[in-house]
């Protein structure tokens, strides 16, 4: 069956494929197939592009054990530059996944390969129809319209999926680590934006409303935001 409705959405702090979030992705999964899409799990690790073969071996098999955890198929796509993005074969593999899962590293180059290409639009239109679409850490960052600086100190342009949505990861930890930093994007003066803060092993999913998962906490640092008091999964 198909979904006139957007699948499920995830921002995630921290955790991609590890066994403390095996529910959370097989729920989002769920909710794919649920809206027709395939037992497919879709792994992007473009935001690790710069970190050299060891570490996107790293991602590769953390996905496919995961994968192997969940019971599903997984389809690892090394989308590493702006060229990749143009990949028609990986483009076919997009429309019929389940979940779609950005994982962590650099937001700005992660922002950079996709933004304005075929991919992308592929990969929003297959969430409009009902796929899951998850960032972690460096992608729930990119799916804003706006990269805070947090290791940097200046402002890039995001994706622009959730345009008025600025994203803290690894919150709890980045709060003692870099607290200057912290602070001034909380306050910097040219925000009109949410930021949110949400801890490592934690995320904010969005189904017919946004709810947290996890044991940490998601903090709302500017602006208004309204999230349910319920859990995700809450069925």
């Amino acid at each position: 069956m198909k979904n006139n409705q957007p699948g499920a959405l995830a921002l995630v702090g921290s955790g991609e494929y590890l066994p403390e979030a095996q529910l959370l992705e097989s729920e989002l999964l769920r909710f794919g197939i649920s809206s027709g899409k395939t037992n497919t799990y879709i792994q992007i690790p473009t935001a690790a592009g710069k970190e050299g073969e060891d570490r996107l071996d790293f991602w590769r098999q953390r996905g496919a054990d995961q994968g192997a955890r969940i019971g599903c198929e997984v389809k690892y796509l090394p989308v590493l530059s702006r060229e990749d993005a143009f990949n028609e074969q990986w483009i076919e593999a997009i429309k019929s996944a389940g979940l779609i899962y950005f994982s962590g590293g650099d937001p700005v180059h992660l922002a950079e390969v996709f933004a304005d290409t075929p991919m992308w639009q592929a990969i929003v239109q297959s969430w409009h129809e009902g796929a899951s679409l998850a960032g972690c850490s460096a992608g729930a960052m990119a799916f804003g319209g706006k990269i805070i600086g947090i290791r940097r100190s200046h402002i890039s342009a995001g994706l622009n999926l959730l345009p008025e949505i600025e994203v803290i990861p690894h919150y709890d930890k980045f709060l003692g680590w870099l607290p200057d930093r912290v602070t001034a994007a909380i306050v910097r003066k040219d925000a009109d934006t949410v930021l949110l803060g949400i801890d490592e092993n934690t995320a904010l999913v969005l189904t017919d409303k946004w709810r947290k998962y996890g044991t940490g906490n998601v903090h709302i640092l500017r602006g208004e935001f309204e999230m349910s008091e319920e859990v995700f999964p809450y069925n």
